[in-house]
């Protein structure tokens, strides 16, 4: 049995500032419990630093009250930290202290002046959320970033973010015009360029912003000279307190110059007013491939000769990460076939406001081309279109993520990725920097920003590995003197937090000058302490951070035992890049995160509550792995026993006793289990099957409450329920039956069963019971137009005219339906944590449909989120003797040609378009889906659009859960609603998901039909 686990509280001290935070009027959350710490205590670095409490506030004046608070004499020892999307490299918002995340609340686009083209925005507005809005109005925020559709505008500021396109469009500080900060007083500051007259008023203040501004004044004019013979003159510079910018080209004062960059270490960020540029109106992709990476970064420079927009590379090890990955369905195309050639290529960009514009620059481009040189390319391919262009940018963007995909406990990892050199000396750095890499033996990736001589370098380390965490120290210290050889920086673009290390050496003898600055800024050294600068004026000398003396997650993983750890592998690889805090609610990724904005909700929090639930387990004695075997294999006694001892546990819950596992617990049960995570992250982060290992234990302590025990009934029980179908459905029709079930059993809404005998009706439409004697009599010429349809109790019981209507569509396309035997397939099994009971149902239904399949007939599911089943949890169950079962769209794939010979052209110039509503497993897992449904419909001469929606909120059981209604009507609202009320949309709409059908039915907006029902319809009416 799993152990109970004591809870590291909040230290005496920080609760006492929390409580009077909160008496003092403090109208935000103040989030003090252990897992809601935990999960913010990772980014996209490799450390790990648990903070002592999180502050969520709503408003300006909710950052001055925590910051008021503690500049009294008595909290002048809390440590406070802003924190945005979370997805820095470098430890950049980790605090051992207070953070304060604004994304929760303060994420909102206050003001867009079209006129102007400027915006008004809160700090932690995301920044694709602007751009959507800002697209409106024609016109967009420009640096451009992999994470942008989760990376905030407050946190791209106190890390002066930039990506691709900077030597166009620069970092974020080229754009910042004003910005609302509150100082470590909590005096609320609008800070804005200033010209001499305004700065000698602002100089006479006796405050801190007086004292603010005689700094900056004093340090301009005495070290201007110096600062100019310091500071590299690259696009990528020494940003963080920019003393090379405080005089702008108006020869204005700006103080935003040393806030942006400066991570919170000077003030909180509140408010932003950006500049907005027109969006380009063309744009094109030259994809230049080579034979040689090294030849790719060599050839750069000549390329930039064509004044493209910008130019990206990426090595050979994205690019096959990239075929691995979900996103390969949408660039495919765009890339030859056959790349094993290939060690690099050069996206060369070009935007205009016309096409002739942009075609003179790929004109121009390809004269370069054309000219002899030694470099030996491998092809070029142009990709005309915004948003073909933007598909393959998408692809680009997910490079951090895929490296991190790697196989294997060595991954690679960042903490020397973003080195800023001389584009010209680009090449030669790299080649230097890879004869690094390989003499200790490394494998890497590297991708990045050619045109502004930023290549980011990931080594693959095993940070698990004591010996290898050493060589953290060793290659960064390597590095940085590499870096500084070739004249250029160790942060060209992610910003300094734990490496603030090597500030010293960088800024030389201008490193006092930071330390001045940030003494008078933050004199007690409370903001986000040891990164960048420390303050001079403190009566003891505080040193920064070291990078290998701040904790790392490598540090807390090597204390989970290792049979635990690989127990749950598919979800521990988690590398904080973020990508499931995707703000966009027409993506699939993560339902639950949008909709409550809560980070223990999605995929990230998750993984990592659980990964410190194991290590907290492993410290208590328990043996993970030895528990789960135990569970399953458990006897009659040995249950009543467990059973005993569950009481006794339960017992003591509802008594109070606390247990770390009951927050766990939580986070994961609000899990929709759409495997959305599993197809869209880019680590493939699987949090379904994390939290179905992780039922299977905690109940192994705590009883299970009863809806779990009825939904694991209900696949079974279908078939004898449907031979009461009258009295069934007149139950479940009461609605004070659906009270009374929703209040004790936790379930509602359960669907009407819509037939007594689904494979009766089959056989009543044409089809015939598969079987391996009727298999083995079909004849040689007659199996390729054979199918066996595999049921699943959605469609069987609860929609089976679908079913009826499929074997119908089959016969008039001229196939042969077979319809197997109703079996349980185990889903909710799984989703519950019934592993036992999964694996025997999981084995007895596999061998039974492989010995099907083995008569040489494809089998096809129609539910996507059934039928993945089979090829994901079957496999693991049962390894490469698992059935194959295709999902509907991918056989009629199969069949396409043979479609397209029938030239039904069942359309005609009035009929209008189908728009596809996919379901989010379906979508998600198999990207090629939409496509191929749009395949199907135009084989038979119809016209089908997609249309991308996020979660319908149903999920299969986890709409009918009664304390789910809330978030289940909430995502329908966010995502499907406007699509289905939609009066242009009526009459059009088709979707795929069982949930997402009866979801829409159960909201009052009417029916949609399957895809094969609408296309039977129009059959029907010809």
């Amino acid at each position: 049995m799993i152990s109970r686990l004591d809870q590291k509280t909040t230290n005496t001290f920080y609760s006492h500032f929390a409580r009077e935070l909160a008496s003092a009027g403090f109208t935000g959350d103040i989030e003090l419990g252990y897992a809601d710490r935990t999960v913010l205590a990772t980014d996209n670095s490799i450390y790990q630093v648990l903070p002592e409490g999180v502050f969520y506030p709503r408003s300006t004046e909710d950052i001055s009250k925590i910051l008021t608070l503690a500049n009294k004499p008595d909290f002048q020892q809390v440590v406070v930290s802003p924190r945005g999307g979370g997805t820095g490299t470098n430890g950049q918002s980790l605090t051992s202290g207070f953070m304060v995340d604004t994304s929760r609340y303060m994420n909102q686009v206050l003001e867009i002046n079209t006129e102007e083209r400027w915006a008004r925005v809160q700090s932690g507005v995301v920044k694709d959320y602007l751009n959507e809005l800002a697209a409106k109005e024609g016109l967009f925020f420009a640096p451009e970033l992999s994470t942008s559709n989760r990376a905030t505008v407050g946190g791209m500021v106190n890390t002066d973010a930039s990506g691709q396109g900077s030597v166009v469009y620069g970092k974020t500080r080229h754009h910042v015009l004003e910005l609302t900060s509150v100082l470590a007083d909590g005096t609320i500051w609008n800070s804005v360029p200033v010209d001499d007259e305004q700065l000698d008023q602002l100089c006479q203040r006796q405050d801190r912003v007086g004292l603010i501004y005689n700094t900056l004044k004093n340090t301009h004019q005495q070290h201007k000279q110096r600062v100019s013979e310091v500071f590299p003159h690259l696009n990528r510079n020494l940003t963080g307190y920019d003393l090379a910018n405080i005089v702008n080209k108006d020869n204005q004062h700006d103080l935003n110059a040393i806030l942006c960059g400066s991570e919170g270490t000077l003030a909180i960020i509140s408010e932003i007013k950006v500049n907005l540029l027109p969006i380009p109106k063309y744009s094109a992709l030259v994809l230049v491939f080579y034979k040689s990476f090294q030849e790719s970064l060599q050839d750069a420079q000549s390329l930039m000769a064509a004044e493209p927009d910008s130019i990206e590379t990426i090595d050979s090890r994205v690019l096959s990460l990239a075929r691995a990955d979900s996103v390969w369905e949408s660039v495919k195309d765009f890339f030859p076939e056959q790349s094993a050639d290939i060690d690099g290529i050069n996206f060369v960009e070009f935007t205009g406001e016309d096409e002739a514009e942009i075609q003179q620059g790929i004109d121009r481009l390809k004269a370069e081309l054309e000219k002899p040189v030694s470099i030996l390319r491998a092809g070029h391919n142009v990709v005309m279109g915004t948003g073909n262009v933007k598909k393959i940018w998408n692809m680009r963007k997910q490079a951090v993520g895929l490296l991190g995909n790697m196989k294997g406990d060595a991954r690679p990892i960042p903490f020397v990725e973003d080195v800023a050199v001389p584009p010209e000396n680009l090449a030669d750095f790299i080649l230097e920097f890879r004869a690094l890499l390989d003499r200790y033996q490394l494998t890497y990736g590297m991708f990045g920003h050619v045109d502004a001589g930023v290549l980011h370098v990931r080594p693959a380390i095993d940070m698990k590995d004591p010996e290898q965490e050493k060589l953290v120290r060793l290659i960064s210290d390597e590095v940085a003197a590499l870096a500084k050889s070739y004249g250029g920086v160790l942060w060209g673009e992610h910003g300094k937090g734990v490496r603030s290390e090597y500030s010293p050496d960088f800024f030389a003898d201008l490193y006092p000058v930071l330390q001045e600055i940030k003494g008078v800024f933050d004199p007690y050294n409370q903001l986000n302490p040891g990164k960048i600068a420390t303050p001079a004026i403190l009566p003891e000398p505080v040193q920064l951070l070291k990078i290998d003396e701040v904790p790392t997650r490598g540090q807390q993983d090597r204390e989970i035992d290792r049979d635990a750890f690989e127990a749950f592998t598919s979800s521990l690889y988690c590398n904080g890049n973020g990508a499931c805090f995707n703000y966009n609610p027409n993506s699939a990724m993560c339902p639950t995160w949008k909709a409550t904005y809560d980070r223990t909700q999605s995929p990230k929090g998750r993984s990592g509550l659980v990964r410190e639930w194991l290590r907290l387990q492993t410290a208590a004695g328990a043996d993970i792995a030895s528990e789960s075997r135990s569970i399953r294999q458990e006897g009659p006694l040995d249950t009543v026993y467990r059973g005993s001892q569950k009481l006794i546990n339960l017992v003591n819950k509802w008594r109070g006793e606390e247990d770390f596992s009951h927050q766990v617990y939580g986070a994961l049960d609000n899990c929709m289990s759409c495997k959305s995570c599993a197809g869209q992250c880019p680590i493939q982060v699987n949090v379904p099957d994390l939290r179905s290992r992780y039922f299977e234990l905690y109940h192994g302590r705590y009883p299970r409450p009863v809806k779990h025990h009825v939904a694991g009934l209900l696949e079974p029980m279908l078939p004898v329920l449907a031979k009461f179908k009258p009295a069934y459905n007149l139950v479940m029709g009461w609605s004070a039956a659906n009270t009374i079930a929703g209040k004790t059993i936790g379930l509602q809404d359960l669907p009407a069963i819509t037939s007594s005998s689904p494979i009766n009706d089959c056989c009543r439409a044409g089809a015939a019971i598969a079987n391996r004697t009727l298999l083995d009599a079909i004849p040689d010429n007659e199996r390729d137009k054979t199918v066996i349809i595999i049921q699943d109790a959605f469609t069987s019981f609860f929609e089976t005219p679908l079913l009826t209507d499929l074997v119908e569509l089959l016969i008039r396309l001229g196939y042969r339906p077979l319809i197997a035997p109703y079996k349980p397939n185990g889903k909710v099994l799984h989703v519950y944590g019934f592993l036992g009971r999964f694996e025997k149902v999981a084995r007895t239904n596999g061998q039974e449909l492989k010995a099907l399949a083995d008569g040489g007939i494809s089998l096809m599911g129609i539910d996507a989120a059934v039928t993945l089943t089979y090829r994901d949890e079957y496999k693991e169950v049962m390894g490469e003797a698992s059935p194959e079962v295709l999902l509907l769209s991918e056989w009629f794939a199969q069949q396409s040609e043979r479609l397209r010979q029938l030239n039904m052209n069942l359309s005609d110039d009035t009929a209008e378009e189908f728009v596809l509503l996919g379901h989010c497993t379906e979508t998600s897992n198999v990207p090629a889906a939409p496509a191929q449904w749009q395949q199907l419909f135009s084989d038979l001469g119809l016209k089908l659009t997609y249309k991308a929606t996020g979660c319908c909120g149903m999920a299969g059981i986890y709409g009918h859960e009664t304390r789910n209604q809330e978030i289940a009507r909430k995502l329908y609202d966010m995502s499907w609603k406007d699509v289905i009320q939609n009066p242009e949309n009526s009459g059009k709409l088709v979707a795929t998901g069982y949930s997402c059908r009866s979801q829409v039915k159960r909201y009052g907006d009417g029916k949609i039909p399957h895809p094969v029902q609408a296309i039977l319809q129009v059959m029907k009416q010809q």
